[in-house]
């Protein structure tokens, strides 16, 4: 006996409708806060600043300094200062002397923190009717003096292990498909950073330093990037890649400081963005294109964190076993009446 069909649940399916039109909304709103927030509440965050010269001098300057703004160490010659700032331990320094000020700033190595350095330096000249004298120790390479290409380099490392994670799962799916997806984003990530490096070192001019360091550096950040996302589509499959692309591009993108450095971020959000790909590569970077590979220890770990991590996902994926995709057939079947 056939039995009749049931009627729509129009119940069911307007709470189902509210549950993703809130949950949109949602989602919508955290975009806004990921993006906004960031942006609202940035400017200089305890920049590392030196200070040498006079005592009472010094200790008149770091009065002024304090706060929220910078974090100044006092050294004890100008010799010292200038080294400080090449490896990298502070990002400017001011040297006080007798009716002149002299500053020092690192420009590639934030250039929103250089010019608010310069900004103040000229500032506190004023009040004291002393000389001022702007120096660059780190600038940008002359063919783009404002960075520009370096700033841009964010989106291309990001979409560079987006996209091979989205080709290789689509064209080699499945457990088989594994160690054709992990070859392929390796391959991907080695090929696609010498051709960014190249192109941000010769075409545009944007880099200067070792164009192999670099290069090597920028094909560890798309490695990390795609092999973290091929390992969470592999094991938890679209919502796993869904979800390390919301977070690269809602969190890692913003949270970089590519352009304006991390001490231009609030510290809570320039932390967390510094531990997520994006952030790390360009620190990574900025660190071999502009300062002989200065400070690129931290990075190279972040990254080797994550393409372990992702060689983990892929790994307990391909030792995971099938899933079972129909329920087990029954013995007898019952007879319609």
């Amino acid at each position: 006996m056939t039995q009749p069909a049931t009627a729509p649940d129009h119940a069911g399916q307007g709470r189902r409708l509210a549950v993703v039109v809130v949950g949109l909304a949602a989602v919508v709103v955290a975009m806004l806060c990921a993006f906004a927030l960031p942006s609202v509440h940035s400017g200089p965050h305890d920049i590392p600043v030196g200070v040498t010269g006079p005592q009472t001098a010094t200790a008149a300057v770091s009065k002024v300094l304090s706060g929220e703004e910078w974090d100044v160490t006092t050294y004890d010659g100008e010799k010292a200062l200038r080294a400080a700032i090449e490896d990298r331990d502070v990002m400017g320094g001011i040297v006080l002397s007798q009716g002149h000020i002299t500053a020092y700033t690192a420009t590639a190595g934030g250039a929103q923190s250089a010019a608010s350095l310069t900004s103040m330096v000229t500032a506190v000249a004023k009040q004291q009717q002393a000389d001022v004298t702007v120096t660059d120790l780190k600038s940008f390479p002359a063919d783009d003096p404002k960075g520009a290409g370096f700033s841009s380099a964010a989106l291309p490392m990001i979409f560079g292990g987006m996209i091979p994670a989205v080709i290789l799962s689509r064209l080699f799916p499945g457990r088989a498909g594994l160690r054709l997806r992990l070859t392929g984003g390796i391959a991907f990530a080695v090929v696609a950073g010498f051709a960014v490096a190249a192109m941000l070192q010769y075409g545009t001019g944007s880099l200067s330093g070792d164009y192999w360091i670099s290069s090597l550096g920028l094909s560890l950040g798309m490695a990390a990037l795609a092999l973290t996302l091929l390992g969470l589509e592999s094991l938890m499959g679209t919502a796993g890649f869904g979800l390390g692309a919301a977070v690269i591009m809602l969190l890692g993108n913003p949270l970089s400081g590519l352009a304006s450095g991390p001490h231009w971020l609030p510290n809570g959000w320039a932390t967390l963005g510094q531990l997520l790909p994006p952030g790390a590569s360009g620190s990574l970077l900025r660190a071999n294109a502009f300062f002989d590979g200065t400070g690129a220890g931290g990075p190279v770990l972040t990254l080797s964190c994550w393409v372990l991590f992702g060689l983990a996902l892929i790994l307990v994926a391909g030792r995971r076993g099938p899933r079972r995709t129909t329920a087990e057939e029954p013995t007898s079947q019952a007879q319609l009446v």
